[in-house]
């Protein structure tokens, strides 16, 4: 297990940091991503330290911009360090999906494709759960 799971897990609430999934209904721990790939110069740092559903991790991989759907912009990805989830994204009720509100929430549903017809299920499930949001 990584040595900052304690620590980036608690901070995070158990909960995956870009979409909000509970790790409690998981047989496994989330996994602390880095924000800043190491490939991309990033460090270990807490500030650069993020909880992760397998997933989000997945998809974000390297990762730190994408192309905005709505604009064709080049625009950062949600950095839960420093950007405030709900001043990006909003959930749906009515459909179970994550909307971005603004240019870095749409990239980060797009490049972390949190819409994915499994995440929305789960989400179903995890509602009823009363789990999420």
């Amino acid at each position: 297990m990584n040595p900052y799971y304690g620590f980036v897990s608690g901070r995070a609430n158990h909960r995956c940091e870009y979409c909000r999934a509970p790790e409690s209904v998981f047989n496994f721990h989330f996994e602390v991503e880095h924000i800043t790939p190491t490939s991309r110069g990033g460090t270990d740092a807490h500030l650069n330290l993020a909880l992760a559903c397998h997933s989000c991790n997945r998809f974000k991989s390297n990762a730190t911009t994408a192309i905005d759907p709505e604009y064709s912009e080049v625009t950062n990805l949600f950095n839960p360090r420093t950007d405030r989830w709900e001043d990006h994204f909003r959930f749906d009720s009515s459909n179970c999906e994550i909307q971005g509100k603004t240019s870095i929430g749409r990239v980060t549903v797009e490049q972390l494709q949190m819409n994915r017809s499994r995440h929305v299920n789960a989400r179903e499930i995890w509602v009823q759960l009363g789990a999420f949001p």
